[in-house]
């Protein structure tokens, strides 16, 4: 009799700024979200898979363009963990505050190794109540 294994990934809930997305402004396709590191720096932490048409029309109502001061003017994106391919990103005014559902794979102190998935908008929260750069997947803010 052959065993079966079966591997279950945990998923936890959080938070993330949105610095950028792909798309357009109108039509954003996934997004490039980041925390403050302890310096209140934005850091970038990863990106979601593709958004669902009705998770991209909510979130293409809140978004603004992103000034010239953006914190990642200048920094490239990879497609994919390990990846060379780079994203085409348009930075966004980095105000909103996306739910997100993250697996427990983090690399280098903060940033998840795997695609999140969008839950939605969190309007009730800024910035300042995300976990910092580093918290992990498993330090939900509220």
């Amino acid at each position: 009799m052959v065993q079966r294994r079966t591997k279950i990934r945990r998923r936890d809930t959080t938070e993330a700024i949105i610095g950028a997305i792909t798309g357009t402004l109108a039509h954003p396709q996934l997004l490039v979200l980041g925390r403050h590191d302890p310096a209140g720096r934005l850091r970038a932490v990863g990106r979601t898979v593709p958004l669902r048409p009705d998770a991209s029309r909510q979130v293409a109502e809140h978004l603004a363009a992103a000034g010239p001061a953006h914190p990642w003017t200048g920094v490239r994106f990879a497609a994919a963990w390990g990846s060379r391919d780079i994203l085409d990103a348009v930075f966004v005014r980095p105000d909103l505050v996306a739910e997100i559902s993250a697996d427990r794979a983090v690399d280098r102190g903060g940033v998840f190794r795997h695609p999140l998935r969008f839950k939605r908008l969190r309007l009730d929260v800024t910035g300042e109540d995300v976990p910092r750069f580093g918290a992990g997947p498993a330090a939900a803010a509220g």
